[in-house]
């Protein structure tokens, strides 16, 4: 749940464990990009799930104060600001109201009346909106009414996103106009469940260390098992609240304190600092930018992953613990490089014993 492209990086030994890898293939800006991009795709996909039709007939009442009767689904139509919604089945015709504190996937965070719209756009007889009028719809609505429900305070970047639900086909036909803003789960693939309301939460997007993110053209997805192939493995979450007060911390600090943070607990995680070396791994990081500090975000998560020849991320296979998979191949340890020792000079007193790398 939000900027430019860098070109490609190739680094040392020594670097390889610096800023979102800065000796990586993919930069810390590059490395933003892929997750807008996930998050834009999150977005798509989400838009695409919740305009299309979606209620069972069955469920839906039927009214008749007039001469024509007006067909609401019962639980979508009741619902306001402050409920939650879920369902199990993928047209969503058992949708209902939960308690926030139980699992559940959409927050509503207003309640938008077309009928109220100037023109007859919306007028009756008309056809329900297609996917891109909802998005401008809930562009126009939606992102306004999330902010003003958690005070301002919401994480562009965070593990929310702002969506609208709309009314089934059936309906729209009979006259219900009104859209249901709100927040989701970002993901990419599938439609994570929450536990909690938005305006409880920390939405920083982090996740328990050991989880791996799954990988489509190059970029992280969503949590999957470490056996499937993956771009990241996450080793552990850095809490900047720890080190930084006040307004949002600088960039340069930020990195300063997360990279030494993350190689420590990648060292915790893989239990020898010499493990990343030798698996031929990088150690990633972002930073919060300043609308997600102020917004209250302020965890970020430590991956371990490999760049691809040209950009985003290797698919790894295994978890970085034990055995793994690179792009289908065993890593190969990189030789020590320690000092040589060099050859006497002819006529020369022997050498002392030297030093050997470790």
């Amino acid at each position: 749940m939000s900027e430019e492209q860098s070109d490609q990086e190739q680094g040392s030994e020594t670097a390889s464990r610096g800023r979102v890898a800065s000796s990586l293939h993919l930069s810390a800006t590059k490395l933003r990009w892929g997750l807008l991009i996930g998050a834009l795709g999150a977005v798509i996909a989400a838009m695409v799930t919740m305009t299309v039709s979606g209620f069972d007939t069955d469920k839906v009442e039927a009214h008749s104060p007039g001469a024509e009767p007006v067909i609401r689904d019962k639980e979508f139509s009741s619902a306001n600001t402050g409920d939650c919604l879920s369902w199990t089945k993928p047209d969503r015709s058992d949708l209902v109201k939960v308690n926030c504190a139980d699992k559940h996937l959409f927050e509503v965070t207003g309640v938008i009346d077309l009928s109220a719209y100037p023109g007859r756009e919306f007028g009756e007889g008309t056809r329900h909106p297609d996917s891109l009028r909802m998005t401008e719809l809930r562009d126009e609505h939606c992102v306004s009414a999330v902010q003003k429900y958690v005070g301002g305070r919401f994480d562009p970047r965070g593990r929310y996103l702002v969506n609208v639900m709309s009314p089934s086909p059936a309906g729209w036909r009979h006259g219900d106009r009104t859209l249901r803003c709100g927040v989701q789960i970002a993901a990419t693939t599938s439609s994570p469940a929450s536990t909690g309301s938005i305006l409880e939460q920390d939405q920083s997007k982090v996740h328990a260390s050991g989880t791996c993110l799954g990988i489509n053209q190059n970029l992280p997805t969503d949590p999957v098992d470490c056996a499937q192939p993956h771009a990241v493995e996450i080793v552990g979450t850095v809490d900047l609240s720890a080190n930084f007060t006040g307004g949002p911390p600088s960039e340069a600090d930020q990195d300063k304190y997360v990279e030494s943070e993350c190689n420590r607990l990648s060292t915790e995680y893989l239990g020898s600092p010499e493990a990343i070396r030798n698996k031929t791994l990088t150690l990633f990081f972002d930073y919060l930018e300043p609308a997600s500090w102020l917004a209250g975000s302020q965890r970020l998560d430590c991956w371990l992953g490999k760049g691809a020849d040209r950009e985003g991320f290797a698919p790894i296979v295994g978890s970085a613990r034990g055995e793994i998979l690179i792009d289908g191949q065993a890593p190969v340890p990189p030789p020590n490089t320690g000092r040589s020792t060099p050859a006497p000079l002819p006529g020369a007193a022997p050498l002392p014993p030297q030093p050997q790398p470790r």
